[in-house]
């Protein structure tokens, strides 16, 4: 390997600088399609041109627009990253590969979360050097949010930020051996909303041949709105905007509209006929679909995809805690909370209290979010991977309780991240206010799931026995 501490690669787009140093080599928002402007925003992702010359791909490069979010108490800035970097391009991804040779190392590609409106590749935690270190080639992905990415328009394609994703992939098959990655070893893996875009992909004919397995961490396969849902979001979008609910109309609104309107679209009745929200009122966008993709695998190439799937034990302490709603919970929250959820709320509440007779409100109404937005459709996909993969079902619980906000937090939504990069020693995610607490992680913990995580990468099995068939195998961390 060369000592040059700016390598270059060639891609065929145009070659690129990066950066080396201990931790392997470094490049960083490299272009897998133009960044839409205007009416292109609602349009499918286009091939980008190229440059000439060297492109420079040592530093941070442009986000999607996206909102500030704030999560009360707790510092999420290492989760959401530097929020909107405005910037000629931001369809792009970052790769962190042991070094740019002809080594053909499994590949792991990340997908972010944030509700469909935040994140980037640029997020702290998604540091890939430990992958690096220990033989994983590790790309991370921008993608359109918010309006842009998700919002169901007449005269536009649905999902385009689930579009984003599959150019990604393809520029990853075209391009990841420039930079020692194996093009037909490719995990796919997501976190959040990152994760129920890779439930998509299972089910997604045209991801079939982009990648061999799949990772989706604190997700869900039962994540979409249906049309009728997307629509009651599309039309107040229109309204709060005063144009008409086409692509059309939307083409000349700047993105600082977009962003700037997403208030407005907070708290929309979603509850139909045939569907509850999803999303449990937390995001006005996800996936829009006619059927949900854990009912809908064998149209992709889940078969033959082997699948790592798992969820926290207090997802739902994320969205009260940080906010200070955990503790001054009632059991008119609780019932607020199985509405959105279920059909019948009051079974739903005493099912959980029978279940959990010693729980507070607050413990309750965090189990029923949890449950709702990834637990019970992470189980489900789980169950419909089983049925028909040819390469196996992995389930797993986290469970490692964070000592953050005086012991709260616990084993709430992200907290497992660090672990899965190998980076909970960190500084600067302890502390009081820091995701993990001013406690001490359990040592081993990180080397145990990080070690999960890159098996799964290298060989399709993690480690323990699979889901199904007869049997509910389900590792525990932490």
């Amino acid at each position: 390997m060369s000592q040059n501490s700016t390598p270059v690669v060639r891609t065929p787009s145009g070659a690129v600088r990066g950066v080396r140093d201990q931790h392997g080599e470094r490049y960083r928002a490299i272009p897998y399609a133009t960044t839409p402007t205007g009416a292109a925003r609602f349009a499918p992702p286009a091939p980008h041109p190229g440059w000439h010359g060297v492109r420079d791909a040592t530093r941070p490069g442009a986000t999607a627009p996206q909102p500030v979010r704030d999560f009360g108490a707790l510092d999420m800035r290492p989760y959401f990253g530097p929020g909107w970097v405005r910037g000629a391009d931001y369809l792009t991804l970052d790769v962190h590969t042991p070094a740019a040779d002809d080594a053909a190392r499994p590949v792991l590609v990340f997908v972010h979360g944030g509700g469909f409106v935040t994140g980037s590749s640029q997020a702290a935690l998604y540091d890939g050097r430990a992958f690096a270190r220990d033989g994983v080639v590790v790309v991370t992905v921008n993608y359109r949010l918010g309006v842009a990415g998700f919002l169901d328009l007449p005269g536009a394609p649905r999902n385009r930020g689930l579009l984003d994703v599959l150019a990604a992939l393809d520029w990853v098959r075209n391009a990841i051996s420039a930079f020692g990655g194996d093009p037909a070893n490719v995990t796919v893996c997501g976190q959040s909303a990152g994760a129920t875009l890779v439930g998509a992909l299972l089910a997604t004919p045209e991801a079939t041949g982009l990648f061999h397995r799949a990772i989706m961490q604190s997700g869900s396969g039962t994540g979409a709105f249906t049309p009728e849902q997307a629509a009651r979001v599309t039309g107040a979008a229109a309204t709060a905007l005063g144009v008409e609910p086409t692509a059309g109309a939307f083409a000349g609104i700047s993105d600082e509209r977009f962003v700037a309107v997403l208030p407005k679209l907070a708290g929309i009745d979603l509850q139909t006929a045939a569907a509850t929200d999803p999303l449990v009122g937390l995001s006005p966008f996800s996936l829009v679909r006619d059927d949900q993709p854990a009912d809908a695998l064998a149209g992709g190439p889940a078969a033959d995809v082997a699948l790592l799937i798992g969820t926290n034990t207090e997802e739902g302490n994320l969205y009260l805690v940080p906010q200070g709603n955990f503790e001054t919970s009632r059991h008119a929250d609780v019932l607020a909370a199985a509405r959105r959820a279920h059909r019948n709320p009051q079974a739903a509440v005493e099912a959980l209290i029978a279940q959990r007779p010693q729980a507070t409100p607050g413990e309750l109404r965090s189990a029923l979010i949890g449950d709702a937005l990834f637990g019970a459709g992470s189980t489900r996909m789980a169950q419909a991977h089983a049925r028909i993969s040819r390469h196996g079902t992995y389930v797993y619980r986290f469970g490692f309780r964070s000592t953050a906000l005086d012991g709260r937090l616990g084993a709430a939504h992200t907290v497992e991240l660090p672990f899965v990069f190998d980076i909970a020693d960190s500084e600067w995610l302890h502390g009081q206010t820091g995701l993990l607490g001013p406690g001490r992680v359990p040592q081993g913990l990180g080397a145990e799931l990080h070690r999960a995580w890159v098996a799964m990468a290298h060989t399709g099995f993690p480690g323990w026995t699979g889901y199904g068939h007869g049997g509910d195998s389900v590792q525990r961390f932490g």
